[in-house]
């Protein structure tokens, strides 16, 4: 039974060891607090099998958690680089009416139609 539990134990240490170690690596350089980012690595490295390593990476050193989370959504991807359905693209429409235009051999002005894309 003790040898379960020091097993069970051993393993938990060893998973929160290898999370912080990747979730360090992860992290970008200039989001880490405290110290240093190399300096947590090998923190994480020598004192990982001690949970304080781990405890000190998440309540010091880690990018606090409600500005990841503001990071995420803030204006990424930039508004230019968004991508625009077809159909909600007003110059993918032009680029059909032109195209349309051209196949039918006039400007669409002698039948009456708008273009398409202006109501």
């Amino acid at each position: 039974m003790a040898v379960t539990v020091w097993s069970v134990t051993l393993l938990l240490v060893l998973a929160l060891w290898v999370y912080t170690f990747v979730d360090c690596v992860n992290t970008p350089e200039d989001r880490v607090r405290t110290l240093p980012k190399v300096v947590w690595v090998v923190v994480i490295v020598l004192f990982g099998m001690v949970p304080l390593a781990s405890a000190a990476w998440f309540a010091v050193g880690r990018p606090a958690r409600r500005s990841m989370e503001a990071d995420a959504f803030a204006g990424w991807p930039p508004p230019e680089e968004r991508w625009v359905p077809p159909d909600d693209n007003p110059a993918f429409l032009r680029s059909l009416d032109a195209a349309n235009r051209a196949r039918r051999g006039d400007d669409g002005a002698e039948s009456g139609e708008a273009p398409q894309g202006q109501d």
